[in-house]
């Protein structure tokens, strides 16, 4: 009777240790299939991106956003220029008289001609911006609001990756404008804004700042502004 006892207990244990390697077993199966899945998710979001980027490098940003007439964009304003060649020394606090800047007084140094997109996390001192205007670049600037909002941020780092019209000579910058940044409130409901320092263009003796401001983000309003306000219409439009 002992002896069976014995047997018993013996045939329950290796049960017990049959049924543990299985589980084992399975566990480790399902560690190594979640791994699997992991590593390929991994190398395939690259390879994902780099599809997407290539498909929206192939549209004109007028695809992207509502139309110009859904944007309600205000008519475009004409500032007096100032600042020409006027560079302040790196930490100067210049006090913009408008809101974003269309010219004025600058750093020397511009932001990397390279980059078209900045978010809140990487953008540079506008002054450093605002160089960039001087060398004709149009710049889409965005709002806080607008910079909490993940999807209108994706779709305006869309249209800095899409076709630009020739009229920008690939002179554009996309970024982030807050409250603090200006001495002005935007007019109220309007989150984008577009801005451009013209040269003395067609034989005028006065130059330019041009500022839009728009409620929604809209390639076509801006390809409209750009058309209208030439990269080659700029007080340096060689440099960059």
């Amino acid at each position: 009777m002992g002896k069976s006892q014995k047997q018993s207990r013996r045939e329950l244990i290796e049960k017990m240790q049959r049924d543990q390697a299985r589980s084992d077993k399975r566990r480790t199966l399902i560690i190594v299939a979640a791994s699997i899945v992991v590593g390929l998710a991994i190398i395939a979001y690259p390879a994902i991106k780099l599809i997407q980027d290539s498909r929206i490098r192939d549209m004109a940003i007028s695809e992207l956003g509502v139309s110009a007439a859904e944007a309600s964009c205000d008519k475009a304003t004409d500032d007096k220029a100032t600042g020409t060649q006027d560079h302040q020394p790196d930490g100067t606090v210049i006090p913009y008289p408008v809101s974003p800047p269309s010219s004025g007084p600058h750093y020397a140094v511009w932001a990397p001609f390279g980059k078209k997109f900045y978010t809140s996390d990487d953008r540079p001192p506008v002054p450093n911006l605002v160089h960039n205007l001087e060398h004709g670049y149009t710049i889409l600037w965005y709002n806080e609001a607008t910079a909490n909002n993940a999807d209108q941020v994706a779709l305006i780092e869309k249209i800095s990756k899409a076709q630009l019209p020739e009229s920008s000579n690939g002179k554009f910058i996309a970024a982030p404008f807050k409250e603090s940044d200006g001495q002005q409130p935007w007019p109220a409901g309007k989150n984008i804004a577009f801005s451009h320092w013209s040269g003395n263009a067609q034989g005028q003796t006065t130059a330019f700042g041009h500022r839009q401001f728009c409620g929604s983000v809209s390639g076509e309003a801006l390809q409209q502004f750009m058309d209208k306000y030439p990269a080659l219409d700029a007080q340096e439009p060689n440099g960059g």
